[in-house]
């Protein structure tokens, strides 16, 4: 079936139909536009809304942490990555189907329009060949008329008497100038004639049903280029339903991670304030006076032994029962926690334990390379200076003593908190220890104590006033000697419970190292503090008591 055979006297209505299928095909590129704009602006809406609900990380107690919120939060993860498989899909169907069909439409537009030029010129030769044969035509059908009257003319004066030799003689000559006249165009018009049957078919049978079958052949391959686009179309969603189809496993999973025993735990954990539960109340008697079996002086006595035991339990008691049913002491945090109850104060003196402990191992990584370094320009000096390192050293050895300094420190709240004696408790002195606990330790607000029971009487501590370390220096008896030490580097001992020593300085030693790097010693004024034990020489009496 060919346009050039069967619609060979359409040439208007192809005209009109090809330009139908190419707005058609803008129509559909429209559509393909406001269908990647729907699908932009709601990947644009789901990432506004992925970001609305994600939380503001500021601190790390504001991570989440129940298992009900980190579900949460993946399945808000899982949804932004679809937000970023529909603009996928956009960036597809812009590429692929609409760029490529508003190409098509261009190039289309651009052969469309060539070859109906070449149907109208073939049309316009046509039509000058038939007026041409038309206008042959006409004169021959003139000068046959000519030719007739010439030869009535003739024949009337030859007939006529009357007529002179002279005047049938032209008459004659007119007669045979006429019909010789319209035999020349009666030649004229069967070439004419025969000139334009043959372009005539030419054009019906070899040059309109090529053109024909040129557009034919766009408008097939416009048909072709709608359905590769429709495919196109719905490919571009295809490719990206695997990977939609994980994002939406992963949410399935993030709520099967959901567990409603471990989120009930880290309510305890998060909340458990490691009191004791309060006791029975005492009954308190109020009639004993309205039964008086003994004298005054008895009652007055046991009123008043009464009253006060009554006042000290009531004391203890109170004491005990700090935050249990109130709300929390309202104040600034304080540096060792004790703002907080027991059990979430050892929580966060162990985070801040294991924070210093790795701030530390930090620090010893880099004092190692440090030296390690130096020993390289030491032994190869053209490739740097040893000195240039040494105040990098040092600032890295002052930052491992303030670690340190600040680990003991914490570990002795800790220790505190567990009930034990404290930070540096098992290296004093057998009677140091006595000594401690005999008075006991408050809390450093007085709010709680390491044994429930026991009442506290005194003032709160003051931290700006004491510490740990003046806790531990404060002894009766001074512990002996067992050795001496020279200092090889300076130390400043600005830290709380330190000892500052220069180059050289002699040092009694009271207490060895334990394994942390530390090492107790006094002056002969009897100042005593920890110093570093890499910065001192040490030598140890092998008789001394405390050795």
């Amino acid at each position: 079936m060919s346009w050039g055979t069967e619609l060979w006297d359409q040439f208007d209505s192809l005209d009109k139909h090809t330009q139908w299928g190419i707005d058609f095909l803008e129509r559909y590129a429209k559509f393909v536009k406001e269908r990647i704009e729907i699908e932009q602006n709601y990947a644009k809406q789901l990432r506004n809304l992925v970001k609305k609900y994600c939380p503001k990380r500021s601190s790390k107690d504001e991570e989440p942490r129940f298992t009900s919120c980190i579900a949460f939060f993946n399945i808000l993860n899982e949804l932004n990555d679809y937000a970023g498989q529909r603009e996928v899909v956009a960036e597809e169907m812009a590429h692929r189907v609409y760029g490529e069909l508003m190409r098509y439409a261009h190039d289309l537009k651009t052969e469309r329009k060539m070859h109906l030029q070449e149907g109208r010129k073939a049309q316009q030769y046509l039509e000058m060949c038939w007026k041409q044969m038309d206008n042959s035509k006409k004169k021959f059908e003139r000068e046959c008329r000519e030719a007739e009257k010439a030869q009535q003319s003739y024949e009337r004066l030859d007939n006529d008497t009357n007529a002179t030799k002279a005047d049938v003689e032209k008459a004659k000559q007119q007669l045979n100038l006429r019909t010789h006249m319209a035999d020349e165009n009666k030649n004229e018009y069967a070439a004419q004639l025969q000139n334009f049957n043959g372009e005539q078919h030419k054009h019906f049978y070899v040059v309109i049903p090529q053109i024909y079958k040129q557009l034919q052949e766009m408008d097939e391959r416009r048909t072709v280029k709608l359905s590769e686009c429709y495919r196109g179309f719905a490919d571009s969603e295809r490719k990206v339903i695997p990977i939609i189809s994980k994002c939406l496993e992963g949410m399935i999973l993030a709520a099967k991670s959901v567990d409603e025993r471990r989120d009930s735990q880290m309510v305890v954990d998060s909340f458990k304030s490691g009191f004791e539960p309060p006791g029975d109340c005492p009954f308190e008697d109020y009639s004993q006076h309205i039964y008086r079996t003994i004298s005054d002086g008895t009652i007055s006595a046991s009123k008043q032994e009464s009253g006060k035991m009554d006042a000290k339990t009531t004391v203890g008691k109170a004491k005990g029962k700090l935050w249990l049913f109130g709300k929390k002491p309202k104040g600034p945090a304080l540096e060792d926690f004790s703002h907080l109850p027991p059990e979430q104060r050892r929580k966060k003196l162990q985070q801040r334990i294991d924070e210093l402990n790795r701030e530390l191992q930090k620090e010893s990584d880099q004092k190692e390379a440090l030296n390690k370094m130096k020993d390289v320009y030491e032994k190869n000096p053209q490739m740097g200076d040893p000195g240039s390192l040494q105040p990098k050293l040092a600032e890295t050895m002052n930052n491992i003593d303030r670690l340190r300094m600040e680990i003991h420190k914490n570990e002795a709240w800790l220790s505190e908190v567990e009930g034990k004696t404290g930070g540096r408790g098992d290296r004093r002195h057998s009677s140091d220890i006595n000594h401690l606990v005999t008075q006991g330790r408050e809390s450093p607000e007085g709010s709680y104590t390491d044994d429930a029971n026991q009442e506290v009487r005194g003032p709160p501590q003051q931290h700006g006033h004491h510490s740990e370390f003046d806790d531990e220096f404060e002894d009766d008896d001074p512990l002996p000697a067992i050795g001496h030490c020279k200092a090889i580097y300076p130390f400043d001992g600005h830290n709380e419970g330190t000892l500052a020593m220069k180059e050289g300085e002699v040092l009694y030693i009271i207490e060895e190292d334990k394994g942390d790097g530390w090492t107790r010693a006094r002056r002969q004024n009897g100042e005593e503090g920890y110093v570093p034990t890499s910065y001192i020489d040490v030598t140890l009496e092998k008789n001394s008591k405390g050795s």
